[in-house]
Formats: structure tokens, sequence, C-alpha cells
């Protein structure tokens, strides 16, 4: 077969095998994303490990297309994200989300650098562990509240802001620890990224603000076929380019801030209705699979094995502490200062991002990266069931609404 031919039976096999997942899932009242994810483990180098079955022969050249599928995938699920956030309701949460942000990127990394260290990692490396560590990934969290209906609760948006933060300070630190490591500049160059940065989130808020409204409606009341989903198609990928080529920031960080943007206008409602169908009917599903064909835990063996379940534990109480610790400082009540935490648990393409900088500079080693990729998958799977709990008083909430007892009336009504 062509690699055409090869592309198109992968993401044929992938998008089959990811709605299946994700039918069971809800079928067991579940979020869909966890089959999903569980799908891409099953389908990963773990059990089945499509890509080097015998009718692909060009392993190398297939994962790199599905992987840049994959971030496509993910650019759209944080602008989907950003079109749900009424920005004036993140601002209110601001407080909440600095500190829920800042501290949860202090306890993960001071309590990973911990960890590593009393399994024998030295100075750099056990640092970098906690730097990998820091990372939140917050599509899969976004995902999760979008399908329990609950990512507009103060919760919801105060995860949203913190997430931001987040993946900020984590890409600060990751620079800064590579400067003071012996990268371009050195110390020297630090101050100027952290400008850089904080230049490129003005400019591009700004942009997001006030021209992309304008420019949608001007677009929408041309005569040009589906140019308004053209542009929107356009501003999500652009605002991604940007935000990690000029800004150092991460793409999903430029995304989410298209979103924001356009989420402002009257014309939300079919924005949102043009690109629902192609993310999660294609782009989303690959995203997702493509998590669990990162990650063999055939390889988690040895000594590697219990740090993989002490990391674990770190990761999911580090971020629990620290952003539930952040929420609480802010004012939020004890539950809701869990919520918060809870969604801050899950891992992905940063912190793979992180990692695999890791490999490339030798802080880590190939099978420190594998137990890596593994734990984000964990912490990945973990979060939607968690979510689902922590947040179950507004599920049955909901479930009251549309389903009153008999000889009540509906508040609604």
């Amino acid at each position: 077969m062509s690699p055409f031919l090869q592309l198109s039976l992968t993401l044929v096999i992938i998008i089959i095998a990811a709605k299946a997942g994700g039918w069971i899932s809800v079928r067991l009242r579940q979020p869909a994303v966890l089959g999903e994810l569980l799908a891409g483990l099953v389908l990963g180098p773990t059990v089945i490990d499509l890509l080097r079955l015998p009718v692909f022969t060009n392993f190398e050249l297939l994962h790199e297309e599905v992987s840049d599928l994959a971030e496509i995938g993910v650019v759209f699920l944080m602008f989907v994200a950003g079109l749900e956030v009424e920005l004036r309701e993140m601002a209110r949460a601001g407080r909440v989300a600095m500190l829920s942000g800042v501290l949860g990127v202090a306890v993960p990394l001071g309590l990973g650098a911990l960890a590593a260290l009393s399994f024998g990692y030295q100075g750099a490396s056990a640092w970098f562990l906690g730097i990998i560590l820091t990372a939140t990934s917050v599509s899969i969290s976004a995902q999760t509240l979008l399908e329990l209906n609950v990512l507009r609760t103060r919760e919801g948006v105060a995860l949203l802001g913190a997430a931001v933060v987040d993946d900020i300070l984590v890409l600060v630190l990751l620079s800064i620890f590579l400067a003071l490591g012996g990268g371009a500049g050195g110390a020297s160059a630090v101050p100027a990224l952290a400008a850089n940065m904080l230049l490129y989130l003005a400019l591009a808020g700004a942009v997001s603000w006030f021209a992309l409204p304008r420019l949608a409606h001007w677009i929408h009341r041309q005569p040009i076929s589906e140019g308004l989903t053209a542009m929107v198609l356009v501003s999500a990928l652009f605002f991604a380019w940007s935000a990690e080529v000029v800004g150092g920031l991460a793409a999903i960080t430029g995304a989410f801030m298209a979103g924001v943007g356009l989420g402002r206008t009257s014309l939300r409602s079919t924005i949102e209705e043009k690109v629902h169908a192609i993310t999660y009917g294609f782009l989303v599903p690959v995203f997702f699979v493509s998590i669990g064909l990162e990650a063999d835990a055939r390889q988690i063996t040895g000594p590697v094995l219990p740090f993989l379940i002490v990391l674990f534990i770190v990761a999911v109480a580090s971020k629990v502490i620290g952003s539930g610790l952040g929420a609480r400082l802010g004012g939020y009540t004890a539950r809701e200062a869990l919520r918060v935490g809870v969604g801050m648990i899950s891992r992905g393409e940063v912190g793979l991002i992180v990692a695999s900088v890791g490999v490339q500079e030798r802080l880590i080693t190939q099978e420190v990266f594998s137990a890596v990729v593994v734990l984000l998958l964990l912490t990945t799977l973990a979060s939607p069931i968690l979510l689902r709990i922590v947040f179950r008083e507004y599920l049955a909430a909901g479930s009251a609404r549309r389903h009153p007892a008999k000889g009540t009336s509906d508040p609604a009504d």
C-alpha cells in the first residue's frame, strides 16, 4: 500500500476504536473520553502495537503523521473549550486561578524532585522530573467537564484559568532550567524569555478580544463559501502557531485564546456547530487514541515499576494539595477546592513535550521516558473517573431537574 492508503486505514481503525470505546464507557456511566483513552492503550505497543503491524511498512512516517493530526486535534479541543468560557467569569475567578496555578506548579515541583532524589536520581535529573510533574493537561479535564455539563461552573472556570497559568509557568520553568544548564544566553536570557511570553500574551489577548469578533462578523457577511468556517480554522491554527513560535508558549494556549475571543460574538453558536463536527468526529478521537499509542506498559519492569508507582501517587496528591490549597486560599469551600485540585491531575501533551526535551538533553533515559509516558497516561485515565466522583452533586442535581419526582414540579417550570 502507498503511504496515503496506510494512513487512511490507520485512521479508519483509530476512529472506529475511539468511538466504540467511548460508547462502551458511556454505557458504563463513565465519560466517553475514558473509553477513547483505553482504546488507544489497546491499540498501542502495550497490546496490539497497531503502527508496527506487517500491513504498515513505514512506522516512522505513519507515527509522525498520526502525531501531527493528534496535535491538531488538541488545538481544536482547546479552541472549543475557549468558546465555552465567559471571560468575565474567568476574570472573577482570577485570584483563585492564579493561586491554584502557582501552587499547582510549586508543590509538584518540590515533591517530584524529592521522590526522584529518594530513588537515586541526582541534581539536574531530579529537578527535571519535578518539572515534568508540574504540567497539567487541561484538554482532558475540559473535555470531561464538557461531557458532564459542568464546565461553566465556577470550579470549571477557575480550573481553566489555573491551567493557563500552569502552562505558562511550566514553560517558563523549562526555559529557565535549560538556560541555567548552559543553553543559549545562560541565566541572562531568563528575563528576556519571561518578557517575551508576557508581551505575546498581551498582544494576542488584544487581537483575540478586539479584532477576531469584528473579523468574524465581516467575513460572515461576505459571499464566500463557508467563509466563517475557514476563518475559524485559520484563527485557531494561527494562534496555536504564534503561541509556540513567537511567544514561546504551548500551542494549546494560543488556540484557547482564539476560542475565548470568538466566543464573545453573537455567532458563537454558529461557530460551535461548524467546528464541533470535524473536531469530535475526526481530530479529537485521533488525539485521545494517540496518547495510548505512545505508551508501552510492557517496558515498566524491575526497579522502574516502584518508581512509577511512587511518581503516580506524587503526581495525583501534589496537584490536589497544591491547586486545591490555592483555591482554598482564594476563598473557595473545601469541596470546591477539591474539585479544582482533581481537575488539575491530568498530564498530557505539555508533559510529553517536557519529557521529550529531557531525552534530547540526556537528563532522563529512554527507560525513564517510557515510565513517564505511562505515568501521563495513568493520570489521564484517572482524571475522568475522579472528576465524575467529585462533581456527583452537580450531576445528581441536573438529573433531578431533568426527571423530577412524581407530585413535584420542575424548578425550571
